[in-house]
């Protein structure tokens, strides 16, 4: 793991791997989530021609939390991480609550991000003809809802939940998602995921839950920039049996991102859409030329 100090004094936790040479592919992790290598989305980045990159979002594992940060803040910390690396261009990656920030980097860094992709990444809170918590597990509803309450009731729910994730097992996981998860998902952590979510979990709330509540205020506050802004090339992928971003979310992003290739998967959920990641890769390897 290295660090890098930001000109404004704060420290970002990243990892790097692969050829130097490699126009990097930078994942936005989840929500929660920290740094931590998911060997599956690495070999397939590497095996696909770029430079695997990825950074904890303020707040999370040991990079300083960033108070009131927006969504759109993701592209000024990704590019102050391009500079360091040395990289005039790179293509970017986003997990469910990585998507807006994926997308940030679109909209924000057009002469320099050279495609995105969101996998399962949820829409504007104020995105007009969404009704944004309908199909979401009852966790997600009291989480978002605490959101909306206020600083206080979302710090209260999120020490609570971080109690039950902090140290959570792999064998938990099912138990621990509780409503979160379809039938599909289940068999995906069955599958070997639960190893690594297990262990960014723990990396995410390491330090405290700064992170994941700065993650969720802005999820329901403006983003800074719209997706309709976006003009690079974007992959969009969005499964039909997410509980924990719904797939009119999906449908919703899919007509308002100018310039997506939209995969909207019948039978597939949150986690099991990383079953694609080949097939991700090759096309952020496309659309960017």
């Amino acid at each position: 793991m290295e660090h890098l100090t930001l000109s404004d004094g704060r420290t970002l936790e990243y990892l790097v791997e692969g050829p130097a040479s490699a126009i990097p592919l930078v994942l936005h992790h989840g929500t929660p989530s920290g740094t931590v290598r998911y060997a599956p989305l690495v070999d397939a980045a590497v095996a696909g021609g770029f430079r695997f990159v990825q950074a904890s979002r303020p707040g999370y594992a040991t990079s300083t939390p960033h108070p009131g940060r927006r969504v759109a803040d993701a592209a000024a910390d990704t590019a102050a991480l391009m500079d360091a690396l040395d990289a005039p261009a790179f293509v970017t990656l986003g997990w469910s609550g990585g998507g807006p920030h994926a997308l940030a980097c679109a909209a924000l860094l057009p002469g320099r991000c050279r495609a995105a992709a969101t996998i399962a990444g949820v829409a504007p809170y104020d995105a007009k003809g969404l009704n944004w918590l309908a199909g979401m597990g009852e966790e997600n509803v009291q989480e978002f809802g605490a959101a909306l309450a206020g600083p206080e009731a979302l710090d209260a729910f999120l020490v609570s939940a971080a109690a039950g994730m902090a140290d959570v097992k792999p064998a938990d996981l099912v138990e621990a998602f509780g409503d979160l998860i379809s039938e599909v998902d289940k068999r995906t952590l069955a599958g070997g995921l639960a190893d690594y979510l297990a262990a960014s979990f723990h990396a995410a709330l390491s330090t405290g839950v700064a992170g994941w509540r700065d993650d969720d205020q802005a999820f329901v506050a403006d983003w800074g920039f719209r997706p309709e802004d976006v003009a690079v090339p974007v992959s969009l992928w969005q499964g039909d049996q997410d509980r924990m971003v719904p797939f009119a979310h999906g449908g919703w992003l899919a007509e308002h991102l100018p310039t997506a290739e939209s995969h909207l998967v019948p039978g597939e959920g949150h986690l099991s859409l990383l079953s694609n990641l080949g097939t991700i890769v090759d096309d952020l390897r496309r659309l960017a030329g």
